[in-house]
């Protein structure tokens, strides 16, 4: 709903839900028998459809139907790096032991399932986004990862067995694109029209943390929805905070507060780890813990083991506002960085401390989206003359399919068993891409991996459901976030379904990149897997990429420095359009654009235009950065690139 899908509507219309779209999801598993991946009124499989159905522990082929269509198992990487898979832990089939993968799947392409909810909260319809999709699933990651060799063999295998969109919510700490496996295969599956979507990461708010940051790769950060799990933490000096928290419980009473030397004699004792906490100190009391090293629901076990009768959850300044609604064991909440800050002095500086906390359900209708604080950021450490994130999605407290097996809290004391489980990360804003990607792919048969995210790109918004500008969670300083948190805004799916104009990349124009970021023959051949030389004539530069989004990069002494660009739109809107440019320049930076007009005469025809950046305004501290965007307008259709300009 939050994403303006709706039934009926041109995406969710059941002309467009029919066509065979199949999702190759490279992650931990899948929990078959979950009723998001139930067959019912689905035609049979894909003619086009190679893959099979592997067999193994707990696992058969009749597992596999109409919507799961294909299980396979990687394992040979991760035994030569961890040692031999333990099956008493570990299924060594395509079953799902962590709960991740059946989570990712369901987001992409689960089926449409009634009265979904977690313990009655977040309660709804549950459905994935082109959720009559069929679901082709891929296990590379093991109890203690995915080792790289397994992620390679599946997406290679998921190309070959006739996936339309691959779905990859995992990554790894940014590395040049010759060295990094999910760009080399994502390399050849965009090659063949297989369109590719990751997570940028759950590194922020620190900058240059993006990873799967390769151009051919839609890379996707994460942000909130208009949904909370609110709770009221009340202290003893009558100032009340807001938190979230997904316990279903009653309230506390006003309680004694604890917090780090009053909890524990031991330095771990404000984080509240393994046999820290002193019962004598923490008995019938409110902890506070602070957040980091062991797992948020991990701290609440610690704290109810040593007789706490509740937790509160301390955010630092980098964490922000962020707050996640975990499903506690005990009476717990999260709380935000500033309310945190007022918590800890509060604590230390009176005589006898105390606090309560209440839990108020679900709530609709917060200003949403909010930039998670934990979502990796730019500019690109190993591309930064591309901007990265390309686009955020919904990836904080996201409901989800969840194996039965698996206690929602991830604690083995924990008995509970649930259907759904809420998560955060970008790995569950990847997933809500992939799927949107799979609507946008059935309705236009022929666009290329670069068309649709150049659709999804140039029609993303900035402004949140309130009208202002998109906020980060992360930021104490300056409360807006900017396309290095961002990329190019929210995606809007119905927009990107009928986007005007879009910008089209070909391999040939990958592998001049690849040159004019100064790789050697050797180093592209390990991405195109074939041989291309780099052209000694043409003089190659990074910006020229036909990328719908700009990044330019000014030397600090760089006044009057000036670069131009060029960029080719292809009409996909009205055959007769005329496009007017409109601009939004970068502080310190002039920008001029040729032609101003662009006037199209049929669909499919394309034309090109020009873009110079000058410097101005005297010498730059080095690092920073601004930001602004180009447009082009023409009726409903607004055709927004951002520009990112840093002066290194």
């Amino acid at each position: 709903h939050f994403l303006g899908l709706d039934n009926g509507s041109a995406l969710w219309s059941a002309s467009n839900l029919a066509s065979d779209m199949i999702i190759g999801v490279i992650d931990s598993g899948i929990w078959p028998e979950h009723i998001s991946f139930q067959d019912s009124g689905l035609s049979p499989v894909p003619s086009h459809w190679k893959g099979v159905c592997e067999q193994g522990t707990n696992f058969s082929a009749s597992d596999c139907n109409k919507k799961l269509i294909g299980a396979r198992t990687y394992f040979k990487g991760y035994e030569k790096v961890f040692g031999k898979l333990n099956e008493t832990v570990s299924y060594l089939s395509p079953r799902d032991s962590e709960g991740h993968g059946t989570h990712t799947a369901s987001t992409a392409a689960g089926n449409v399932v009634k009265n979904a909810n977690l313990y009655g909260q977040a309660g709804g319809t549950a459905s994935g986004m082109r959720y009559t999709s069929r679901i082709a699933v891929y296990k590379v990651c093991w109890s203690s990862g995915c080792t790289n060799a397994d992620v390679l063999a599946a997406m290679d295998q998921a190309v070959s067995d006739g996936v339309d969109v691959l779905s990859l919510s995992l990554g790894s700490i940014p590395k040049p694109f010759y060295s990094d496996s999910i760009a080399i295969a994502s390399f050849g599956a965009t090659k063949k029209g297989v369109f590719v979507a990751c997570s940028a990461g759950n590194s922020g708010p620190f900058p240059s943390t993006v990873g799967n940051g390769a151009p051919w790769i839609m890379t996707v950060a994460a942000s909130s929805t208009d949904r909370s799990f609110p709770t009221k933490v009340k202290l003893g000096n009558g100032k009340t905070f807001e938190g979230s928290s997904l316990y279903q419980g009653k309230k506390t009473n006003q309680l004694p507060l604890v917090y780090g030397q009053s909890a524990g004699a031991k330095k771990e004792a404000q984080y509240c780890i393994g046999g820290s906490l002193d019962p004598k100190l923490v008995h019938g009391k409110i902890v506070a813990c602070e957040r980091g090293i062991n797992g948020r629901t991990e701290k609440g076990e610690e704290v109810k083991v040593a007789g706490g009768a509740g937790m509160i959850l301390l955010n630092n300044e980098y964490q922000g506002e962020e707050l996640f609604a975990d499903p506690h064991i005990l009476p717990a909440t999260s709380l935000g960085a500033s309310a945190s800050k007022t918590i800890r002095s509060y604590s230390q500086s009176v005589k006898k401390p105390t606090a309560s906390i209440s839990f108020m359900g679900t709530r609709f209708g917060d200003p949403a989206p909010v930039m998670a604080a934990f979502s990796s950021r730019g500019p690109s450490l190993v591309g930064p003359d591309v901007i990265k994130p390309d686009v955020t999605a919904p990836g904080v407290n996201i409901l989800a399919a969840w194996p039965t097996k698996i206690s929602p809290s991830f604690l083995m004391s924990d008995k509970r068993k649930v259907l759904f489980n809420i998560l955060s990360g970008t790995s569950m804003s990847c997933p809500h891409v992939s799927g949107i990607a799979a609507l946008l792919k059935s309705l236009h048969k022929d666009w290329s991996p670069a068309a649709i995210k150049s659709a999804l790109m140039t029609t993303a918004y900035t402004l949140n459901n309130k009208g202002a500008p998109i906020s980060d969670m992360a930021s104490n300083n300056s409360p807006l976030a900017t396309p290095f948190a961002f990329g190019s805004g929210h995606v809007n799916p119905v927009s990107a379904s009928d986007p005007g104009l879009v910008y089209d990349i070909s391999t040939k124009d990958y592998l001049n990149y690849l040159c004019s970021i100064n790789y050697t023959s050797s180093q592209i051949a390990l991405l195109s897997r074939g041989k291309f030389v780099c052209s000694k004539k043409t003089l190659l530069q990074a910006g020229n990429l036909n990328y719908p989004s700009f990044s330019v990069l000014f030397g600090r002494s760089a006044s009057n420095a000036s670069v131009t660009y060029r960029r080719v739109v292809t009409n996909v809107g009205k055959p007769q359009s005329a496009y007017a440019v409109k601009l939004e320049q970068p502080n310190g930076v002039s920008v001029t654009v040729e032609p101003r007009k662009l006037k199209f005469e049929k669909v499919g025809q394309k034309l090109s235009y020009k873009v110079t950046f000058l410097s101005i305004g005297g010498a730059r501290v080095a690092g920073t950065s601004s930001f602004g965007s180009l447009v082009w307008v023409s009726g409903k259709y607004k055709v927004r690139s951002p520009m990112a300009v840093t002066w290194k």
